[in-house]
């Protein structure tokens, strides 16, 4: 599923040592229940965006961490060394995107319009996401080309 929103913003972390700016189509938007996204949300959920690595400029030093993701993946998260906020994510199974959580964008985010729910299996009943939304246990099933 592929998205048609363009997009031309401007962001920062908390502090503002770093500057973010998005520029071009939005490849997908979803949130995402799995166990990490949770803990870094602080709620049962990421509401998540996908761009194309060329469509994001950041400027500014920031600071990384990778671990391994339930797929085999390596997931890596950037961050602000100054005041902890996530600016962007990066996933060696996609590695073409950059991963961009909405709340970044806030007051400025109207566009946002998530397409599925992915890793529904460990969303809590607590966290109430429209229920239309389609949802899978883990990713959603590669489209065959």
């Amino acid at each position: 599923m592929t998205q048609s929103t363009q997009i031309d913003q401007d962001t920062s972390c908390d502090c503002g040592a770093v500057r973010l700016h998005a520029n071009g189509r939005v490849v997908s938007m979803f949130q995402c229940a799995c166990q990490n996204c949770q803990k870094v949300s602080g709620s049962g959920h990421s509401s998540v965006l996908l761009m194309p690595v060329d469509a994001v400029r950041v400027t500014g030093a920031t600071k990384s961490f990778t671990r391994p993701a339930e797929s085999g993946a390596n997931f890596t998260r950037h961050f602000c060394p100054e005041c902890g906020t996530t600016l962007y994510a990066e996933s060696s199974r996609a590695p073409a995107f950059r991963i961009l959580l909405a709340g970044l964008f806030a007051g400025s985010n109207d566009w946002y319009a998530p397409n599925q729910l992915i890793f529904s299996r460990s969303h809590p009943d607590w966290d109430l996401i429209e229920s239309a939304l389609p949802r899978y246990e883990t990713y959603r099933p590669e489209t065959p080309a």
